[in-house]
């Protein structure tokens, strides 16, 4: 088995791929923790009133303030009020919990949203949960008498910095800063929107503002753009500020004074190497997202964020760790998030409108061409239904009326208690803790509450044996830690007739890492873990490595422009999979987190097709000879197809190349019943719709199939200087003549400068 590590510097590193041995138990002090849960940010624990009877002092070391947000409601739908911390009863997987404290938010009731051609929808769940539905609680009983509403005044909270949302004042976990309050943030993501799409963004927002806002809601504005979340006005129900606000938007003015018209997409602190990780994946939109859930955890109150963009659409190269962990960060901060497709309802012709020309093939007549158009759109809403039915909010689709999906987010907040309780469970485990609302019997009323909280992590540990605690518990957990950015690219090569090696390519932004002297010399230090698990859940391969790159000056400064890239291989049979990889950078103590499903078939079974490995796409080959330590290189270089001629192809993981370097194409295919060669053909094609922007001349290959696999490799190098920057597919396609048979693959791409 091959394990092995390289770099964008052309740096490589022997990995292991021993299952790492189980940590020592150690006991450790009980540290004095204040967590942040449900939304709450922690106001420091109150000295307890000393009684001057008592002959012992009592100190509480630890404890953990969970915060939680109950609709309580009649069976005609109004909400109850007068309900004290006596009335209810908490579980926290199943242990009873004592309630600290109980306060009640009264809202005033909106309307039911109408809007000129389309009837009414009806508001969504207020709430919801990650993993089971909502609970309730019907009991027999007199039901407690609603007081009238009372609408509050009209204020508006000071505007906040361009980088977060103003904390209540210390010791505020009851939502007094914004009792009787209704919470909207309107969330503009700038990165995945075309200017049509928000100007009806935009023009939905002031309509909101002008005529549907009503006293008790307090609006915030958001913005993603450039690589950082922007806070344009904080929690304000001033009509006029909101409008001034929205109208910047529209007309970039430069509020901020750097010159730069606020709508500017400008490059960030990643410079290229965080254009390349934003450009075929939407891990930046999902970590955005969950900065914004972050910056509004240190309100109690419930908050609802209107995401408006022009759908998220998962691929191949995103990470599922990411997804969860947004959703995570909502459910904590208390979040619904009603995502908003800004395109409206789109009408599409069958086979493309007047856009482009009319297609071609086959495809016309047996439907296949309409129905992966239907279904490349569908993919791109799946995220926003997901993310919305995960957090408790509500999608809103193929509806020309964007200001209806700020109104149904308006719409799932209505009266509602604030209650808390100090957990029991005090361990930083980062696991999913289930919670029970209840009320005491002899009550009737419908209870909706979210069902759980995933709890913090802390990793503040500095001894070796800790360190390796570090990361076992975190790739265990349920909660994924996602603060350094990760790019996983993996690869499957036949090695006979039962097995595969899986190549595994890891990438990592260099601004993301920090720089330390040993020695008189500057190095980084990246510590990785991973496993891989079949469908049952049973670990099949792990691998524990670490990265140790010492830099000279030069290379130094180059890194915050640059990737740090880490390989790795397995052997495995095929099936169905889950890999998950972490990534922590040894000075800081940052993690990473990369979660993803991948399959390997069994190309013994191919019978219509030419049986091909996966399709490695490079713009880089170094020499394999340039390893720091020793490695067994004959025997790496027959395990990996990916070292040819002393050389190694290093995958492109994020699929962006510039065209000053040539793309190197790599592929297998395999002739297990051959006797004697079969000439193939092959060629690449790069289409830009449905237009074939360039095609290579077809490759005549004659090579005998070797090895036990009879595997017959595929190489091309192509110079990319004449093609024009963009979005292409790239698609390879091997012909076998004599035997009639075919092969195909094909994956975006994007050409830079």
């Amino acid at each position: 088995m091959l394990v092995s590590a390289s770099s964008a510097f052309s740096t490589r590193l022997r990995g292991a791929t021993a299952r790492p041995s189980p940590s020592a138990r150690s006991s450790a002090a009980r540290r004095l923790a204040f967590i942040v849960v449900g939304a709450v940010a922690l106001a420091p624990l109150a000295a307890q009133q000393s009684q001057p009877p008592a002959p012992r002092p009592t100190f509480r070391i630890g404890t953990r303030l969970i915060v939680q947000t109950v609709t309580v409601k009649d069976k005609d739908g109004r909400p109850i009020e007068g309900l004290t911390a006596n009335d209810f009863i908490v579980t926290e997987d199943g242990d009873p919990q004592t309630v600290s404290f109980v306060e009640y938010q009264r809202l005033q009731e909106t309307s039911s949203p109408t809007s000129q051609g389309g009837a009414a929808l009806s508001a969504p769940q207020s709430s919801a949960d990650l993993s089971a539905p909502q609970s309730r609680a019907v009991l027999s009983g007199p039901p407690v008498e609603t007081s009238a509403t009372r609408p509050p005044a009209l204020v508006g909270a000071p505007r906040a910095t361009a980088t977060q949302i103003a904390a209540p004042p210390a010791g505020d976990v009851r939502g007094a800063t914004y009792r009787d309050r209704r919470l909207l943030v309107l969330y503009f993501d700038l990165t995945a929107t075309p200017p049509g799409d928000q100007a009806r963004a935009y023009a939905a927002a002031r309509k909101f503002i002008d005529s549907q806002m009503t006293p008790s809601d307090l609006v915030a504005i958001m913005t993603f753009q450039g690589g950082a979340v922007r806070v344009k006005q904080d929690f304000t129900g001033d009509r006029a500020r909101l409008q001034e606000v929205i109208q910047i938007l529209i007309f970039g003015e430069d509020v901020n004074g750097d010159g730069i018209p606020d709508n500017t997409d400008v490059a960030t602190a990643f410079g290229q190497d965080d254009a390349e990780f934003n450009i075929l994946n939407t891990d930046r939109q999902l970590s955005a997202l969950q900065t914004a859930a972050t910056m509004l955890r240190a309100l109690p109150e419930q908050k609802s964020l209107v995401y408006f963009a022009s759908g998220l659409r998962l691929n191949g190269v995103d990470n599922q760790a990411q997804l969860r962990a947004t959703t995570n960060a909502a459910i904590r901060a208390n979040v619904s998030i009603f995502p908003v497709d800004a395109r409206g309802l789109v009408a599409q012709a069958p086979l493309g409108d007047a856009t482009q020309r009319s297609p071609g093939g086959i495809g016309m007549f047996s439907g296949r061409l309409a129905e992966a158009a239907v279904t490349n759109f569908q993919r791109s809403q799946d995220t926003l239904y997901a993310i919305a039915k995960d957090t408790g909010g509500k999608a809103l689709v193929d509806y020309n009326d964007l200001s209806l999906g700020i109104v149904q987010a308006a719409q799932s907040m209505t009266s509602y208690y604030i209650l808390g309780f100090y957990s029991t469970h005090a361990g930083l485990d980062g696991r999913f803790h289930r919670v029970r609302v209840s009320l005491r019997p002899g009550l009737s009323a419908d209870l909706s509450f979210r069902a759980g909280y995933f709890a913090d992590k802390e990793f503040a540990k500095f001894t070796t044996a800790d360190k390796e605690r570090q990361l076992e518990e975190a790739l265990m957990l349920e909660n994924p830690i996602t603060e350094i950015s990760i790019a996983m690219e993996v690869n499957y090569f036949q090695l006979n007739s039962a097995e595969y090696f899986v190549p595994v390519a890891v990438k990592i932004p260099g601004s993301e890492l920090e720089l330390a002297r040993r020695g008189g010399a500057r190095r980084t230090l990246i510590d990785f873990i991973g496993e891989v698990k079949d469908d049952y859940g049973i670990t099949i391969q792990n691998v524990r490595d670490k990265l140790d790159i010492t830099l000279s000056n030069e290379t130094a400064n180059q890194l915050a422009k640059r990737p740090i890239q880490y390989e790795t291989g397995f052997t495995l049979l095929p099936g169905k999979y889950v890999i998950k990889f972490l990534a922590r950078d040894a000075e800081t103590g940052r993690i990473g987190t990369y979660q993803a499903p991948f399959t390997i078939p069994n190309l013994n079974k191919e019978e219509t097709r030419i049986p091909i490995s996966s399709v490695v796409l490079s713009s880089q080959r170094v020499s394999f000879g340039d390893a720091l330590y020793s490695v067994q290189k004959a025997a790496a270089q027959a395990a990996d197809p990916l070292v040819y001629g002393g050389q190694k192809l290093i995958p492109n993981v994020t699929r962006v190349f510039s065209r000053s370097r040539d793309l190197h194409v790599f592929l297998q295919a395999y002739q297990r019943d051959a006797t004697i060669a079969r000439p193939l053909v092959a060629f690449v094609s790069f289409y830009r719709g449905d237009v074939k922007a360039f095609e290579t001349p077809p490759l005549p290959v004659t090579e005998a199939p070797a090895g036990r696999s009879k595997a017959v490799p595929l190489r091309f190098s192509l110079p990319l200087a004449s093609m024009t920057p963009g979005s292409y597919e790239c698609q390879v396609t091997v012909l076998d003549p004599a035997g009639q048979k075919v092969a195909f693959w094909r994956a975006p791409i994007v050409l830079i400068p």
